[in-house]
C-alpha cells in the first residue's frame, strides 16, 4: 500500500449484511439410509463455516427435514430481518418444506446445491451415497413453484469446494451487502440542483420507495454554522493530514488551503451529526458570498469523506452518490466521473471530474492543485488531481426512466497509462475494448445520465446481482471483443427483474 493511503482516515463502519442460512433434505430418507443424515449434516456445517468467513452476520437456523421444520425456520428468519436467505439443498427436498420461508421471510432467496465432490464413484455408490449428490433434483421444482408463487428465483449449483461456485455465491453476499446498506442508508442533499442539468434531478421519494433509504434535506447554513465553530488548531491538524496524503502543488494558495481544511472539519461534523452515508451538494453563489465560498471549499473535505466510504459529490448528484455507495460497499471504491474526452488513436475514453474524488483508489499520490476558477461554476480554491489505479475497472450509474423506475447500468473496461491533463481533475484513461465513440453512443443510450462511479475490478456480476436483490433493472454495455464472441447478442443488454 502506498504511504499516502496509510494516512487516509478509517472507513465508516455500517450494518453488515444479515444472511439467513437453512440446510435441508427430505426426512423420509433418514430411517431408510442411516448413514445419509450425518453426511449431509457434515456438509451443512462445512457450508455454514464458509458463510461465517464472509463479512456478514449469519443467522443459521440449522437443518430442516419436513414442512413443520420449514415453518419454524420461517418464523425465526422473519424476525431476523435478513437481507438474503440461503437455502442449502443437501439432497432432494420438497417445495412445501421451503415455501413458508420463501413467502414469509420478506427477504430475497438464494438456492444453493453443492454436491460433496465433482462426481460420484459409480462403481461403489449405493442409493444412500447417491442421494447426497441429488440436491440439484429439487432446483427445477423450486424454480417452477417460486415462479408460480411470485418469488424471484436465483440459484448456484456446483460442488462443495468448487471455487467458481463460491465466487458466484460471494457475488450474492456482496449484493446482500448493497441491499443492507441501501435499506438503512441516509443520503444528504444540500443546496439546489445545478441549473439546467435536468438529468441530475431526482424524485426523492424514489429512494425510500425503491430501497428503503432516507433522504435528509440540508441547507448550506447547516454547514456554515459548523464550519464557523472550527478552531485554528483543528484546521492546522487537517492541513497536516492533507500534506501526508497529497502532493501539495505550488499553485495552492495558503489561504485557500486553510479554508478548504476548515470546511473539511465542518463537513465531518455535518456528516456525523446527521448520520449520513452519502452527501450530494451544489450552490451557485455570487461575488464570493459566504455560501459560494462554502461550496467552493468542499473539494478537500469531500474527497476525504469519499475515501472513508461516504461518497460526497458535487452538482447535486444524488443518484451518482448512491451509485458510488453501491461500488463502495462491494469493496471497489468508486470515484465521481463524467466523460472528458475521447482518444481515437489509443482507443480510450478519458473520464473523471473536477472536484471530489475517491482517494482510496488513486494510482499514485494525489495532487492538491490550486485553481483560480472552477470551470462552469463560481468560486475558486483547491482541487484534487489523480487517475484511478491501472487495471480492470467497472463504471456504474444509477439511471431513471420515464416511469420513474431506477436501474443499475454498468460497463467493464481497463484503466491504462498515458498522458493526462494537469488541471486539477481526476482523469483516467479507460479502454473498453472497442471504438470509444461507439462506446459513448451505446452508453448514452442506456439512460445513464451525466455522471457515474468509476470502480476498481470487473464487477458487473456483483452489480447485476445487486439489481436483482433490489428489484430494479440491470443494463450492461459490453466491449466489442465480448460482442464478437456472440454476434447475435446485442452489446447493450437490459435485464428486468421482478
Amino acid at each position: 500500500m502506498d504511504s499516502f493511503q496509510t494516512a487516509l482516515p478509517p472507513a465508516k463502519t455500517r450494518r453488515k449484511a444479515r444472511v439467513g442460512l437453512v440446510a435441508g433434505g427430505l426426512g423420509t430418507y433418514w430411517p431408510q439410509f442411516p448413514d445419509l443424515l450425518p453426511q449431509l449434516e457434515q456438509s451443512a456445517e462445512f457450508v455454514a463455516e464458509r458463510f461465517r468467513e464472509f463479512d456478514a452476520d449469519v443467522v443459521d437456523v440449522g437443518f430442516i427435514s419436513d414442512a413443520r421444520d420449514g415453518d419454524r425456520a420461517a418464523e425465526v428468519l422473519r424476525r431476523a430481518d435478513c437481507d438474503i436467505i440461503v437455502l442449502f439443498l443437501t439432497t432432494y427436498l420438497t417445495a412445501s418444506m421451503v415455501m413458508p420461508i420463501a413467502k414469509r421471510s420478506n427477504a430475497p432467496i438464494l438456492v444453493i446445491d453443492l454436491q460433496p465432490t465433482e462426481k460420484m464413484d459409480h462403481a461403489t455408490f449405493d442409493t444412500g451415497a447417491w442421494l447426497a449428490y441429488c440436491g440439484q433434483c429439487s432446483v427445477p421444482e423450486l424454480g417452477n413453484v417460486f415462479r408460480r408463487s411470485g418469488v424471484p428465483f436465483r440459484s448456484v449449483s456446483g460442488w462443495l469446494n468448487q471455487p467458481s461456485a463460491w465466487r458466484r455465491i460471494e457475488q450474492w453476499i456482496n449484493a446482500a451487502q448493497v441491499r443492507a446498506t441501501l435499506r438503512h442508508a441516509r443520503h444528504g442533499l444540500m443546496g439546489h440542483v445545478y441549473p439546467g442539468m435536468l438529468d441530475v434531478s431526482t424524485d426523492m421519494t424514489l429512494l425510500p420507495a425503491t430501497f428503503g433509504s432516507h433522504v435528509e434535506v440540508l441547507e448550506f447554513d447547516d454547514l456554515r454554522v459548523r464550519v464557523a465553530s472550527v478552531t485554528d488548531r483543528e484546521v492546522t491538524e487537517r492541513m497536516d493530514l492533507a500534506r501526508e496524503i497529497f502532493a501539495v502543488d505550488s499553485t495552492v494558495d495558503e489561504d485557500d488551503f486553510f479554508w478548504g481544511a476548515k470546511v473539511s472539519v465542518g463537513l465531518d461534523r455535518l456528516v456525523d451529526d446527521f448520520g449520513l452515508d452519502s452527501l450530494a451538494y451544489y450552490h451557485r453563489g455570487l461575488d464570493g458570498e459566504q455560501h459560494e465560498r462554502l461550496g467552493a471549499g468542499m473539494i478537500l473535505g469531500a474527497s476525504l469523506l469519499t475515501a472513508r466510504g461516504i461518497p460526497t459529490t458535487g452538482e447535486f448528484e444524488l443518484r451518482t452518490s448512491v451509485a458510488q455507495l453501491v461500488t463502495q460497499v462491494v469493496g471497489a471504491g468508486g470515484s465521481f466521473c463524467e466523460i472528458q474526452a475521447l482518444n481515437f488513436e489509443d482507443d480510450v475514453v478519458e473520464m473523471g471530474h473536477d472536484g471530489p474524488a475517491h482517494l482510496g483508489v488513486a494510482s499514485r499520490e494525489p495532487t492538491l492543485r490550486g485553481l483560480g476558477v472552477y470551470h462552469g461554476k463560481r468560486g475558486w480554491g483547491v482541487s484534487v488531481e489523480f487517475d484511478v489505479q491501472h487495471g480492470p475497472v467497472t463504471v456504474l450509474g444509477l439511471g431513471q426512466d420515464a416511469d420513474g423506475s431506477l436501474s443499475l447500468i454498468a460497463s467493464e473496461g481497463e484503466v491504462v497509462p498515458g498522458p493526462l491533463l494537469a488541471i486539477g481533475n481526476t482523469t483516467s484513461r479507460v479502454d473498453f475494448g472497442r471504438d470509444p465513440g461507439e462506446w459513448v453512443d451505446e452508453w448514452s443510450g442506456t439512460g445513464v445520465a451525466h455522471h457515474w462511479s468509476l470502480s476498481t475490478g470487473h464487477r458487473s456480476g456483483d452489480y447485476r446481482a445487486a439489481a436483482q436483490l433490489l428489484g430494479i433493472d440491470f443494463r450492461e454495455v459490453r466491449g466489442i471483443t465480448d460482442h464478437a464472441r456472440s454476434s447475435d447478442r446485442p452489446i447493450t443488454r437490459r435485464e428486468t427483474h421482478a
